[in-house]
């Protein structure tokens, strides 16, 4: 009968530690979640990073081969060919430069979780608490008595049934 209670009792806390660490654990549920959060912000600010890449290799491979774009950022900075003529219009910035949005700093940060010796704790304690609760209760209804129990010594001649000859 106790050996009964102390195997419920066990299971119990066993399934209590398991859901603990299945769900908030180092590896559990909860911390894939934040995990998967990380990912996707730093997948975007990836794919960000790489259009502006983009952009600025093209801009690169302009400046570098095609005189037309040479020759709009001379005239941006001031710069004329013999025999142009420059018009400058008071308000406006002699040069305007175009300022890349570069994205901001992605920080690791540690994800929540329990602690495995706090799920264990709370496993052998559930384990502790209800084995405690099912011998209380048995001791109740009278199921389980502590101390010695009194053997009922049966006096007289024993009879077997024995096959008669």
């Amino acid at each position: 009968m106790i050996h009964s209670k102390v195997l419920v009792s066990a299971f119990l806390g066993t399934l209590v530690y398991a859901v603990l660490v299945l769900y908030g654990g180092q590896n559990g549920i909860k911390s894939y979640n934040d995990l998967y959060e990380q990912k996707k912000i730093v997948a975007r600010a990836t794919t960000k990073m790489e259009f502006l890449n983009n952009d600025l290799t093209l801009e690169s491979k302009a400046l570098q081969k095609d005189k037309e774009v040479i020759a709009a950022y001379a005239r941006q900075l001031g710069y004329v060919f013999p025999g142009e003529k420059l018009v400058k219009i008071n308000g406006l910035s002699q040069y305007q430069s175009s300022l890349y949005d570069v994205g901001t700093v992605q920080k690791h940060s540690e994800g929540t979780y329990l602690s495995e010796q706090f799920c264990k704790f709370i496993g052998f304690s559930f384990f502790t608490v209800s084995l405690i609760v099912m011998l209380a209760i048995s001791f109740a209804r009278g199921e389980l008595v502590f101390g010695k129990k009194d053997k009922k010594i049966v006096q007289g001649i024993p009879v077997y049934d024995l096959p008669q000859i």
